[in-house]
């Protein structure tokens, strides 16, 4: 009898849980599947920018990995850095030191946020990926209106009091119209000193010609109107050229703000160096058709790391429904050549039809009842629009308790313009955080 396959999935977002989560479940294949991750939660990252602007709580949107695989006796979770992986010897090496041998690999490592050469704008500009990065945005934004408070200096104030989102992708929109909407109506009441409905300025910055630019041009003159109605203002075709404590320029235009948030760029993790492969200008690891790594057949990438086409050369697009389609595919391709590997010598070698990207949808909503959608031919907005969206992101929860929970903050939000998750956050000092790993050797 042949022994088990050994597949190590690098990354616990929506592909590589997917893809971990079908390979659990095959029938009749021998199969050990070891998921790695840095972080020991699975998050729901579409809804992330509500975890920024206190509408949610990150518990509400992250999983701990273990508890998903609990029942699924052929999953090994670990939580580990990846650091490389010796594709001659099969090998996955990690920075606590662990070396995890392979006979299959997928790599879904996402990606993060690209500054276009100024990596330093990472400090005053923060991105949003990862529930830390939420959280110190929340505390940014949160903390803009207690120093407003008690800040003296009307210039001061208006500055604490400016918020810029550049980048009028699907998170900046977004995040421009929740910002909005804490100002407009949760904060409105609550000051005494300022009045953050009046006084608040939110800047989406594009700098395209338009905002989602993946969206058909009507839904994205629909969500420019809409911000605009709402009270924020937008600037397209108009590019960042410098970022720093203070605020933004662009060009010759300076405006001066308390809080930068970036959602303007991203790039694919190292994880394309690591098996040496072809990577396209954002890093992304170009794939075969059944998204193998050229020249290494038991090698995968997937999700937002695979630079992948669909059946018409377009590319994929780096959305949750796509990774979640690439890690089922890769998921039941592995799970083919388990089984084919147990059967009897000689039996035919497993030939996979490439993957077929089929797209969803594209959603984003703008604020409180507005939403754009496009469904093929189909274009929703407005109210329809909003709450086809937020039935959508409740579909795609993990867990009964999360869809509910999330269901009632939002009913709770929408009735009482209240958010329950405003509670602003500091680092621990040195002397309280964890004891480093003692070093190996």
């Amino acid at each position: 009898m042949s022994p088990p396959l050994r597949v190590v999935i690098v990354g616990a977002g929506f592909g590589g849980l997917e893809a971990a989560r079908t390979l659990a479940r095959a029938r009749r294949a021998a199969v050990e599947v070891t998921l790695v991750d840095r972080q020991n939660h699975h998050l729901f990252q579409p809804l992330l920018y509500q975890v920024a602007t206190a509408a949610l709580s990150p518990g509400d949107i992250a999983w701990p990995v273990r508890s998903i695989f609990r029942r699924r006796r052929n999953v090994t979770v670990i939580m580990a850095e990846v650091t490389g992986v010796d594709a001659k010897a099969r090998q996955v090496r990690t920075r606590e030191g662990l070396v995890i041998p392979y006979d299959a690999l997928v790599l879904a490592t996402g990606t993060t946020h690209s500054y276009f050469g100024h990596d330093g704008w990472a400090k005053v500009a923060p991105g949003l990926k990862t529930i830390e990065e939420a959280t110190e945005i929340r505390r940014r934004l949160l903390l803009a209106f207690e120093r407003a408070e008690i800040a003296a200096d009307p210039i001061e104030q208006r500055r604490l009091l400016t918020f810029v989102v550049v980048g009028g992708g699907p998170t900046g929109v977004e995040m421009a119209g929740a910002m909005v909407e804490l100002a407009r109506h949760t904060l409105r009441r609550e000051f005494r000193r300022i009045d953050p409905a009046a006084m608040t300025r939110v800047v989406l910055i594009e700098a395209g010609p338009r905002l989602l630019p993946a969206f058909p041009e009507a839904l994205s003159d629909y969500a420019h109107r809409a911000l605009v109605r709402m009270g924020a203002q937008v600037l397209t075709g108009t590019r960042v050229t410098g970022c720093d404590a203070g605020g933004v320029r662009c060009g010759d235009r300076r405006i001066a703000a308390g809080t930068i948030v970036w959602a303007a760029g991203i790039e694919a993790t190292a994880a394309g160096a690591w098996v040496e492969a072809e990577r396209d200008r954002a890093g992304r690891v170009k794939v075969a058709p059944d998204l193998s790594v050229p020249g290494h057949p038991e090698i995968f990438a997937i999700g937002d790391l695979a630079a992948a086409t669909d059946a018409e050369g377009r590319p994929v697009p780096g959305i949750a429904p796509a990774a979640k389609q690439m890690g089922r595919y890769v998921g039941r391709l592995l799970a083919a050549r388990a089984r084919a590997r147990g059967a009897a010598a000689g039996a035919p070698r497993v030939r996979a039809s490439a993957f077929a990207y089929r797209h969803q949808g594209d959603l984003a909503t703008i604020g409180r009842r507005s939403a754009v959608v496009a469904l093929g031919k189909v274009r929703l907005t407005g109210l329809i629009g909003w709450w086809f969206w937020g039935i959508a992101h409740i579909w795609y929860l993990i867990g009964f308790r999360s869809r509910v929970v999330v269901s009632f903050e939002w009913l709770w939000s929408y009735l009482t313009f209240q958010r329950g998750a405003r509670l602003i956050t500091r680092p621990a000092p040195p002397s309280r955080q964890a004891p480093p790993a003692p070093e190996r050797g």
